[in-house]
């Protein structure tokens, strides 16, 4: 792969077969296992399935990591606190913003001189700032590193399937017919791309009723059981609709949230440091 390669591979006429295009970390960054939080489509959860991933995973005793890549619409750094302080750097490079319980953070609202700025940049240039997050900042002795998707089969999912070593990813979906097909999207594309999927996660499953425990589909039967079957997947959580989830995220204490509705997922993640 050449030096100046942009991963465009539609203008490009070389042929980068059996190359290794995965961009290096920084010298004294180490990240054992990258997990891509993915979906077809935008809304479904994949910033929470990210977060509480990752708490759980720091729970069990290993460093975790985010890499928010979902650079014009962050909600790692609400999650987590906005009062979380500034990356800091030193023009070569950047530290990430650590949380109370360890979990290293690098998203673009660390970044900005106000939270509510916008980011109007257009796709290549939002998909080489993924990258930089990869590569210009000092990732310490990460066991398991989160990338917290955007929605969608562009250009930051293409980046991040091509230029990080991605060991697995987990596709978040939510029980709406018209997700289904969205969500199939993103399972190809990672077939296509040869990303190992670990599981399916459904978000908003359903809700229980306070009064009597019975659990209510608020948006109708789920589809993620057919789905897992078609592509020979697991389904490995059905997060409910919780007051107190939604509540705690909202307060930036997505770190105290203590549920058990990731533990499978969570064990298949951390079974991947036995792997090769």
């Amino acid at each position: 792969m050449s030096e100046s390669c942009n991963h465009d591979c539609g203008s490009c006429g070389k042929s980068c077969e059996n190359r290794d295009m995965h961009v290096k970390l920084r010298d004294g960054s180490s990240v054992k296992k990258v997990i891509g939080i993915v979906s077809g489509k935008g809304g479904v959860g994949k910033s929470l399935v990210t977060s509480l991933l990752a708490c759980k995973i720091a729970k069990d005793g290993y460093k975790a990591a985010i890499l928010d890549a979902d650079i014009t619409g962050p909600s790692i750094p609400e999650s987590f606190g906005a009062g979380l302080s500034r990356a800091e750097g030193d023009g070569q490079s950047l530290n990430p913003v650590v949380t109370d319980s360890g979990i290293q953070l690098m998203s673009m609202n660390f970044l900005l001189e106000n939270e509510n700025d916008p980011v109007i940049w257009r796709g290549p240039v939002i998909a080489g700032a993924v990258k930089q997050f990869w590569t210009d900042v000092n990732w310490k002795d990460v066991d398991f590193m989160f990338v917290d998707m955007p929605p969608g089969t562009g250009d930051v999912p293409l980046t991040v399937f091509q230029s990080l070593p991605v060991d697995g990813i987990i596709v978040v979906s939510s029980p709406q017919q018209l997700v289904r097909v969205i969500v199939e999207k993103a399972v190809k594309m990672a077939n296509m791309m040869n990303i190992p999927i670990i599981g399916l996660v459904e978000n908003m499953s359903y809700v229980k009723c306070p009064d009597c425990g019975k659990s209510i589909t608020v948006f109708g039967k789920s589809n993620i059981e057919k789905i897992a079957e078609n592509f020979g997947l697991e389904v490995l959580a059905k997060i409910p609709m919780e007051e107190s989830t939604s509540s705690a995220v909202d307060a930036g204490d997505v770190e105290s949230i203590n549920v058990d509705y990731l533990d499978n997922a969570a064990a298949k993640i951390e079974s991947l440091l036995n792997q090769a």
